[in-house]
């Protein structure tokens, strides 16, 4: 049995649907993604270089690598971070086709 919908039923579809599709993208946005592990990362080993002993300090030649690493990566998460914050993804326009989508 074959439904009918109006024309206003299918807007309303495609809206909730281009609304859905937004939320996902923000969501699965690639810089939360690296940042947030990039931020967990460098939380671990900045401890481990606090932790250090003086051993594992001269094996490095005096230097404390785990410590300027885990800086290092909690400075890049919280890059990729801010600028997620501040440059957020735009929705698609309304009338915008995806990409993948085959042309007619």
């Amino acid at each position: 049995m074959s439904e009918f919908y109006s024309e206003k039923d299918v807007q309303r579809e495609v809206t909730e649907l281009q609304g859905k599709s937004a939320t996902a993208a923000r969501l699965f946005d690639i810089r939360r993604i690296i940042g947030g592990l990039f931020v967990v990362y460098g939380v671990i080993v900045t401890l481990a270089g606090l932790t250090a002993s003086d051993a594992d300090i001269d094996k490095a030649e005096g230097v404390n690598i785990n410590l300027w690493t885990g800086l290092g990566m909690l400075a890049l998460g919280l890059f990729f971070l801010a600028w997620l914050k501040l440059r957020p993804v735009a929705p698609a326009p309304p009338g915008a086709a995806p990409e993948d989508a085959p042309s007619e």
